[in-house]
């Protein structure tokens, strides 16, 4: 490998040490430590190690680079301006400003070249474990004699923290099982975390651990010497079976007379004295902000730029050959490339009809799954351990393994954490990719699940299980507030289908999403299935329509609204209160996020202003409902934790029956009426 001599390999190192300071002093918020410790490393990697090209940051082929350690944003953004990827030195100097692409913690999207969102600890290693996984994957689908067109490697650097956090022990638990050996992490291992030394909290072998997993773990301890650190490199990729962990002892805050392996170099500016007494160590001009020599700037992108340029045009021209030898292949592949689905991809969705029996909608997710699965060529499922419950697996889809990568099924075992940050991983790498689980362990999978609406990343989250209607397991496992939770958090649709026929419209609905994460959360029970001619083809775009209508014209005297397995119990209760003279609408709302975002006319359409008396019925909390009752309406939710019982004796204890939901309706139209 080249270089551009020790003077400028020195200069260039110390610019982004100086770049980091500089921005985090300016900003007066940051933190400078770990970007001065880590710039050899990325100096190296940007300059000599990583095939990617800046004019191109979305090439197909790159090497992948995640900061997990997401605190030492700077030790990218400085990495990325260097190499030519966009950013400004304005950029720069607006670090944590509003606007700026130089956020407080890197954001995929605001910037090129920033491949995930991280910030909480352990997502971004977990999400490298994703990229790693799909590019194993899509390799042992596509690459044919002679044409190894998928072959890059994915690079991480993770903190203290990252190794503390569960999630990334569950994700590198399962890297090492599956021996993802194009992964590479660098564990940052300066001894130092926010509150004060490592040592405080944590002092496990992090080396003997990895290798316990199945990694290659070396140890170069403080050796941060370019060659050392590009050997270390080398030999990790010679570990074809492995994943590898590189542990690197830095000196956070290297070259602070003050501040060097202190916390006071973790989360905050150096200030400006010290700023000062360390760009004199450097040799620097103390008095030169945001200086970038003429010499390190060019070095930098002819060594990113050129090389990236010929490496992407080498792949372009292997990229024709393959294409004009497979174009079948070509053009399945070409759909995670392009970030597509194939044409025609979504007619003649399943319809169920009433005659077929009551049906789970985890049950019809499973008939739907496979009709999704033979045209949608890049759809992959996945569960932690409990594929026989939530009946997602893709028959004959096969199951991705060590060795053998080529399934479309991926085995989580019980790693729920691990899991949400893995299939965000692969869903950044183009895949539709989703994993299953009961819906209340969807509260492990929360970190994840935010991050995949952040970063506007079309993840799929199947959640069965999903109320108390599981029955027997108990108030442990019986989701209550989860539905509040997730709709709560902002770009990420909840659809909870009221039967078979909504379930495959649900399924359409998630796999055409490029930028809205969906979670489902489906029944473990049997429900009645609907005639299909009586919902609408919208249904789940519109969010919400009319499932029933009352028996007179005009608007109803009251308005049940229910989603999932509690919509045929609003049916119920619409035809005891219309023999009782109220004349009653039912509502199905399988997705509360899209008919809020419906227009005005759509939503008063189903919900006339006028009509005040309004039930919403769902066996799980009514927090949140009174947008769509009004202050004047009821909720039949719950209010309590659930209890171990079977599912009938459930809904009729906690209140789930036509005959409370007719008895609650009643009273509040005559309540107004009374009122009125």
């Amino acid at each position: 490998m080249t270089t551009g001599g020790a003077q400028v390999d020195e200069l260039s190192i110390n610019t982004i040490r100086t770049l980091s300071m500089d921005a985090v002093e300016k900003a007066k918020s940051g933190h400078p430590g770990a970007p001065m410790a880590l710039a050899p490393l990325a100096y190296v990697l940007y300059t000599r190690v990583m095939r990617h090209n800046p004019a191109d940051a979305e090439w197909f082929d790159r090497d992948r680079f995640v900061l997990s350690a997401g605190h030492a944003s700077m030790l990218l953004y400085s990495s990325l301006y260097l190499a030519g990827y966009g950013l400004t030195l304005d950029d720069l100097k607006n670090f944590r400003q509003l606007g700026s692409p130089t956020a407080g913690h890197p954001e995929r999207g605001d910037a090129a070249g920033i491949e995930a969102t991280t910030g909480p600890l352990g997502q971004g290693i977990s999400m490298a474990v994703g990229l790693a996984l799909a590019e194993a994957m899509l390799a042992a689908r596509y690459n044919r004699r002679g044409h190894d067109l998928i072959d890059h490697r994915t690079f991480t650097i993770a903190s203290d923290g990252d190794m503390q956090e569960g999630v990334a022990s569950e994700a590198c638990s399962l890297a090492g099982h599956l021996g993802l050996g194009k992964l590479t992490a660098f564990y940052d291992n300066n001894h130092i975390q926010l509150a004060g030394e490592t040592a405080m909290a944590f002092s496990e072998d992090v080396g003997k651990r990895f290798e316990a997993y199945g990694w290659h773990v070396q140890d170069l301890g403080e050796d941060l010497s370019l060659k050392r650190i590009e050997q270390a490199i080398e030999a990790a990729g010679e570990a074809t079976e492995q994943p590898s962990l590189v542990m690197l002892r830095t000196h956070i805050g290297y070259g602070a007379p003050n501040k060097q392996d202190t916390s006071a170099a973790h989360g905050s500016p150096l200030g400006e004295d010290e700023v000062r007494r360390t760009k004199e160590a450097y040799g620097w001009d103390p008095d030169a902000q945001f200086f970038v020599p003429d010499e390190v700037l060019t070095h930098f992108r002819e060594a990113a730029g050129e090389r990236g340029a010929r490496a992407e045009a080498e792949w372009n021209e292997r990229a024709e050959a393959y294409r004009a030898e497979h174009p079948d292949a070509w053009e399945e592949l070409s759909l995670v490339i392009e970030g597509r689905l194939p044409d025609g991809w979504d007619s003649d969705v399943p319809k169920f009809r009433p005659e077929d029996g009551a049906i789970a909608t985890r049950k019809a997710s499973q008939t739907v799954i496979q009709w999704a699965g033979e045209r949608v060529p890049h759809l992959v499922s996945g569960s932690a351990d409990l594929e026989p419950s939530t009946l997602t697996v893709i028959d004959d889809g096969g199951s991705v393994e060590k060795g053998d990568y080529s399934g479309r099924n991926v085995h989580y075992g019980v790693r729920e954490h691990g899991m949400g940050a893995i299939v965000n991983g692969l869903t950044l790498h183009g895949l539709k990719a989703f994993g299953s689980t009961f819906f209340n362990f969807s509260d492990y999978m929360k970190g994840a699940i935010r991050l995949s609406a952040i970063m506007e990343l079309p993840a799929i989250h199947v959640f069965t299980h999903d109320s108390i209607g599981l029955g027997e397991d108990g108030p442990t496992h019986q989701p209550v507030e989860q539905l509040a939770h997730l709709r709560a958090t902002p770009n990420l649709y909840m659809v909870r289908p009221a039967g078979a026929n909504e379930t495959a419209l649900a399924w359409r609905f998630a796999i055409g999403q490029t930028s809205m994460p969906v979670a489902f959360a489906l029944s473990r029970q049997g429900l009645p299935v609907s005639n299909p001619s009586g919902i609408p083809d919208d249904a789940i775009h519109r969010g919400a329509y009319v499932l029933r209508d009352s028996f007179r014209d005009g608007d109803p005297d009251l308005i049940l609204i229910g989603t999932g397995s509690e919509v045929h119990i609003c049916t119920a209760a619409a035809d005891l209160l219309e023999a009782d003279g109220i004349s009653t609408r039912v509502v199905s709302a399988p997705c509360l996020e899209r008919f809020a975002e419906q227009d005005a006319d759509y939503i008063d359409s189903v919900l006339p202003p006028g009509v005040r008396a309004r039930v919403s019925v769902e066996a799980a909390s009514t927090f949140g409902w009174s947008q769509w009752t009004t202050d004047d309406g009821d909720q039949v939710g719950m209010t309590s934790f659930g209890a171990s019982a079977p599912q009938p004796q459930l809904y009729e204890h906690f209140g789930f029956t036509a005959e409370n939901v007719a008895v609650r309706g009643k009273s509040v139209v005559e309540r107004l009426g009374a009122r009125a």
